[in-house]
């Protein structure tokens, strides 16, 4: 896998309350492993939220060696998301807090995808920029229900309201994707930070321009901040190598 990953606070906020994981080498029995978390809560709880559910999650995905790695992904966020919970029940300082998460690992040319939240998984193909996640927002569930058009005041509004997150609650539903990778493709993570301030069309013009993947990582969260920076940015981008997939 070829990757790069990089967090930045932003212009606006105090703290960075993002959190990464990025590691092309085997994880457990996951051959890559790439997270993108979003904290919530006040203080310094969404920063403690979100470094927090990353540790557990590739803690408990280091010791397993299943070769699924959905069940993987199922089983480890069901732990991590436990030990948040408990955890928010020990201090008045961490009481409410959550995040978000997004995790892929890629296998034998098969992209496997978990997410709760907004933070969000897109996969870069032939100049063509497709978000595979579905937000699990207020404004998007509104959006697909035919209630709210997207981007009306109401929709900008209430964007940040999200309505899962890992750490409120016991219990914690995520959605889960499969799909086949062609050579050539990049897949990349985020936190809403970056597509609060830039569309789609942006940043598949960015990844279709020239460089490194480091050169067109740190070119999405400068224009990000160019734009207002007005949350965290955390970007991930990844492709497999062309000996790891198909050629059309």
């Amino acid at each position: 896998m070829l990757d790069y990953a990089l967090t930045d606070t932003g212009r606006v906020r105090p703290r960075n309350q993002d959190y990464l994981y990025s590691s092309s080498a085997p994880v457990g029995g996951l051959r890559n492993l790439y997270l993108v978390a979003d904290g919530m809560g006040g203080h310094k709880a969404g920063d403690f939220a979100s470094r927090f559910l990353v540790e557990r999650l590739v803690g408990y995905l280091s010791q397993n060696q299943s070769d699924d790695p959905l069940t993987l992904f199922e089983e480890g966020i069901r732990y991590a998301n436990r030990q948040l919970y408990e955890k928010s029940l020990t201090s008045p300082e961490l009481d409410g807090m959550g995040t978000t998460l997004v995790a892929a690992t890629v296998r034998d040319g098969e992209l496997f995808v978990a997410n709760v939240g907004d933070s969000r998984l897109y996969v870069y193909k032939s100049g063509e920029l497709t978000q595979i996640t579905q937000d699990h927002s207020y404004v998007e569930e509104m959006v697909r229900m035919g209630r709210m058009k997207r981007e009306s005041r109401e929709y900008r509004e209430k964007k940040n309201l999200i309505t899962r997150a890992v750490g409120t609650g016991r219990t914690v539903e995520a959605d889960y994707f499969r799909l086949k990778l062609d050579a050539g493709d990049m897949i990349l993570l985020c936190s809403d930070g970056l597509t609060n301030m830039l569309t789609d069309r942006d940043i598949a013009d960015c990844l279709a321009g020239d460089g490194t993947f480091k050169d067109k990582v740190e070119r999405l969260v400068a224009d990000a901040n160019q734009n207002g920076g007005r949350d965290n940015i955390s970007v991930i981008l990844a492709a497999p190598q062309t000996s790891e997939v198909g050629i059309c």
